[in-house]
């Protein structure tokens, strides 16, 4: 009778588990959703940022700008988004290999480059590997103006100054519920190129919210007045914010989406345990059951021949 208590102990183990699972796959799906569409709906801003950018890439303000000059790389900074918590199966370590591909790839090693960490997997993952971490912002999901204009600004000014050869963005971008591809884009020296490869990474490739991408505007020549140094000085922080903003977005798409399909794979796996469980439980109830009826046939003739 132990043995089948210890399984029916399980059994209402396994029941509560699969129920914690669905709970959470269901949330999960309503948050995917809504992340989805606020990314969707910012598609319009970042069309503007990157149309802003192509009418003013080929003046030559813009060209002599600290923050649009191309240096040859030896210090390298990586804003690497990832989530505050786990249960979102590869998430997480698909950034974080990425990153590190990267800087082998690029011959770089942990003393020339420094980390901005945008979620504490990202934070104790470089820590924990000599990298110097140079800020780190929770990974809510509430995505605030003041967190994107303190990662920009952290970023130009490192840029700016000399400090960093490089700033690049790294995260999960959403394709679908079954899969998010890691991404990095280059945040700094800011590129017309790379603006336009976030915008096309908004739209899905097909289906219902696939929409035409217009055509950039064509490149033309521009005198900035009063003067391109105040003018681009309030811009390009603008369009760098398109990167954060929409690697933000993208992330916690992402997010939601690999924690709802971890928790649908718990909860199937967690009822076909269950019912594994009940299997076991049946045939040791009748094991038994069995056993008992012997016993007490073999001791009524057991009293019947004394």
């Amino acid at each position: 009778m132990a043995g089948l208590k210890e399984i029916k102990s399980k059994i209402r183990s396994t029941a509560r588990t699969r129920t914690v699972t669905k709970a959470m796959e269901a949330v999960s799906a309503a948050k995917m959703r809504k992340s989805q569409n606020r990314a969707l709906g910012g598609r319009s801003y970042a069309r503007a940022a990157a149309a802003i950018l192509s009418r003013v890439s080929g003046t030559r303000e813009l060209a002599s700008h600290p923050l649009a000059q191309v240096r040859e790389v030896k210090k390298a900074l990586y804003i690497v988004i990832t989530s505050d918590k786990g249960l979102a199966g590869a998430l997480n370590s698909g950034v974080l290999r990425a990153v590190q591909r990267d800087i082998a790839a690029r011959g770089l090693d942990s003393k020339s480059v420094s980390v901005i960490a945008i979620g504490r997997k990202a934070q104790d993952f470089f820590m924990a590997r000599g990298f110097a971490i140079e800020a780190y912002h929770p990974n809510t999901d509430t995505i605030s103006s003041e967190t994107i204009d303190t990662v920009v600004a952290e970023a130009a000014s490192r840029y700016a100054h000399g400090a960093t050869d490089d700033v690049r963005i790294a995260y999960q971008n959403f394709v679908s519920t079954f899969e998010q591809r890691p991404t990095l884009r280059t945040v700094f020296p800011l590129s017309l190129s790379e603006l336009q490869k976030v915008v096309a990474d908004i739209l899905p490739a097909r289906g219902a919210l696939a929409q035409v991408q217009p055509e950039p505007a064509a490149i033309s020549n521009y005198t900035v007045e009063p003067s391109e140094v105040d003018v681009l000085g309030a811009i390009i922080p603008k369009l760098a914010s398109v990167f954060i903003y929409h690697a933000l977005l993208e992330s916690q798409a992402s997010e939601h989406s690999a924690r709802m399909v971890a928790m649908k794979g718990a909860s199937d796996k967690a009822g076909e345990m269950q019912h594994a469980l009940q299997l076991k439980f049946n045939k040791a109830r009748q094991a038994a059951i069995t056993r008992e009826v012997s016993e007490i046939t073999g001791g009524m003739e057991a009293m019947a021949t004394a």
